[in-house]
Formats: C-alpha cells, sequence, structure tokens
C-alpha cells in the first residue's frame, strides 16, 4: 500500500497588500445603481408619507408593524449607527 505525501502550502514569497475594497471616498457608482437607489427612496418617501397622513388604520395601504409582545432576546439590544461605523472605518484606514 502506498501513501501519497501530505500536501503543502507553497509560496512565491510575495505578499499580496491590495484592499479588497477600494480606500478612495469618491466611489463610482453606475446610472443603473443611482436609479435604483432614486426609485428606493422616492418609494419609501411615499410610504412614509402615507403612513403619516392615514388617520384610520382599517383602510387598505401601509401599516407600521407592532409586535404584540417582545422578544426577551433583544431586550439588550443597541441599533448601530452604520454612518458612525463607517466614518471610524473611514477614519481608521487614513491612520494606517
Amino acid at each position: 500500500m502506498t501513501s501519497s505525501p501530505a500536501s503543502r502550502f507553497v509560496s512565491n514569497g510575495k505578499r499580496n497588500t491590495s484592499p479588497r475594497s477600494p480606500t478612495n471616498t469618491g466611489e463610482l457608482f453606475t446610472p443603473a445603481h443611482e436609479e435604483n437607489v432614486r426609485f428606493i427612496y422616492d418609494a419609501w418617501q411615499c410610504v412614509l408619507r402615507d403612513l403619516a397622513s392615514s388617520s384610520d388604520r382599517s383602510e387598505r395601504g401601509p401599516q407600521q408593524y407592532v409586535e404584540k409582545t417582545t422578544n426577551p432576546g433583544l431586550n439588550t439590544f443597541t441599533p448601530v449607527d452604520l454612518s458612525d461605523v463607517k466614518r471610524r472605518n473611514t477614519q481608521d484606514s487614513k491612520k494606517s
């Protein structure tokens, strides 16, 4: 019975130091992306406007979901401000 040699990692000595995402702050968006974002933003503004203007909740239209019983596992949940996280990550990358 012959045994095959164990595979091993072979490196050429070069390290890939390129970042996985662009570090420049000027992000490039395609026209299709911008159109999609604009569509979603406009649609959400319509929903918020309809929610604010509809006093009778029995009518058809958007309704805000409210849980009847809260989930005890979420008692310690703290919302995250994504803008703050992005700002801190941007500052950290500039320091390096």
